[in-house]
């Protein structure tokens, strides 16, 4: 998990969330949920499957057999809040931006700053 001691520049939370987006688009799940702390993979998964099969085509077992449909993924646009506190990514495939965001912290802790989420925004 990326720690920082100091509240992390826009930049250096950017680098970690394409770091992020990267593993996940590879397939290396482990790696994806030993980079933040949040929640487990899997829902990320299933919202980003849901908004790229808006239809009633390819049944989620191909979702969890074979991830290479992640590799067609990619990070549209960062959206910051208010603060360099939270940020989250359009993801797109294509020339489409899909329904759903993926949402990142920066949260204190005993330790320095973490990283935590993704949570998925519709």
């Amino acid at each position: 998990m990326t720690t920082w001691t100091e509240h992390p520049a826009p930049g250096d939370i950017e680098a970690v969330v394409r770091h992020y987006f990267h593993l996940l688009r590879t397939g290396r799940i482990p790696d994806v949920e030993h980079l933040v702390d949040g929640h487990p993979t899997r829902h990320v998964l299933t919202s980003l499957w849901t908004a790229l099969h808006t239809d009633d085509s390819p049944t989620t077992d191909r979702r969890d057999q074979d991830l290479s449909w992640l590799g067609e993924l990619r990070i549209a646009a960062f959206q910051w809040g208010r603060t360099t506190s939270h940020v989250s990514i359009e993801i797109a495939h294509g020339a489409r931006t899909l329904d759903v965001a993926l949402g990142f912290w920066i949260k204190p802790t005993g330790t320095g700053w973490t990283l935590t989420g993704p949570a998925t925004y519709w």
